[in-house]
């Protein structure tokens, strides 16, 4: 079972032809926003271990989950020195959105967890620089079981090794890629063949 990163799951949530581009066909770019969210991790990533309130704080984490063929690095998870408890914490450059997708790959990050220390793990949270706010993310049956659906997918998507069809929206304004993926331009081919194709069937009717 091929290994994919916890990235990927982000990258398939913004966009599966995205995430198709990047982890199959190694295509990567770099805009404002990506370089903002490169900035925040790299502050959070660098900070050294300490312990505050019986509460040990551990950085830029490893994580490799055989079973569930992920692997990745985790922004930081508090380790609970009187239980135990571990809690992930996911640190995002803008706020929360209508979507489960920060949740899911939160989730993503307790399983992986959860494989390697045999530990319950469950509540993490995210927190997000725009509104400089802690949202705490309980995780759930039906997260865990929409996560675990979602890694499902992203799998299968990038085994097939096949890039999706772009399909243009408001999201591709914010996409790095956007210069290299020109979804508008594809778009237009694909409806140039379209009716190519319409006439072809009309002559030889």
């Amino acid at each position: 079972m091929r290994t994919i990163s916890l990235s990927a799951l982000q990258h398939y949530a913004f966009c599966p032809r995205q995430c198709a581009l990047i982890h199959n066909e190694q295509v990567w770019a770099e805009n404002f926003l990506t370089a903002q969210g490169r900035a925040l991790h790299e502050r959070v990533d660098s900070g050294e271990p300490e312990t505050r309130k019986g509460i040990r704080f551990e950085r830029s984490v490893h994580v490799s989950a055989e079973a569930l063929g992920l692997s990745g690095i985790l922004d930081m998870v508090e380790h609970e020195l009187a239980t135990g408890r571990l809690k992930p914490v996911e640190y995002k450059r803008g706020k929360p959105k209508p979507e489960h997708w920060d949740e899911i790959q939160l989730c993503a990050q307790a399983l992986c967890l959860e494989e390697m220390t045999g530990k319950t793990v469950d509540e993490g949270a995210l927190w997000y620089q725009q509104t400089r706010h802690r949202e705490p993310i309980l995780f759930s049956d039906s997260l865990r079981q929409e996560t675990l659906a979602v890694i499902a997918k992203v799998r299968s998507l990038l085994e097939s090794g096949e890039t999706p069809l772009p399909v243009y929206g408001k999201h591709c304004k914010a996409c790095s890629l956007l210069e290299l993926c020109q979804p508008v331009l594809l778009k237009r081919d694909r409806s140039a063949a379209y009716i190519a194709a319409l006439y072809r069937e009309e002559s030889d009717a």
